[in-house]
């Protein structure tokens, strides 16, 4: 694969909506053009009859039993601490 040109690194980072200095542009173009290197020589592997890794543990489906847990306080004791309540509970901001 050739190295990316000044133009395709433009035109990915207009794609991106990124501004980019020359010398990011110069340096983006450089270790694009590795990566894209890289994944040439993935491509060319021969991997027939290898099965798929979709997750390397082992594990299905772990879970732990829902159970409550006491910590030595109560809400009220909790509640205490806050700045703001209501209706037993905290009252905080409106976030959107």
């Amino acid at each position: 694969m050739s190295k990316l040109s000044r133009e395709d690194v433009l035109k990915l980072a207009r794609l991106s909506r990124l501004r980019l200095s020359d010398a990011e542009v110069d340096k983006f173009s450089d270790e694009l053009s590795e990566i894209l290197n890289y994944v040439e020589k993935l491509n060319s592997v021969d991997v027939t009859g290898l099965k798929p890794t979709y997750q390397v543990t082992g594990l299905k489906n772990v879970m732990r039993p829902d159970e409550p847990k006491d910590y030595g306080y109560t809400s009220e004791e909790l509640l205490a601490n806050a700045p703001s309540t209501e209706e037993h509970q905290f009252k905080v901001k409106r976030v959107l």
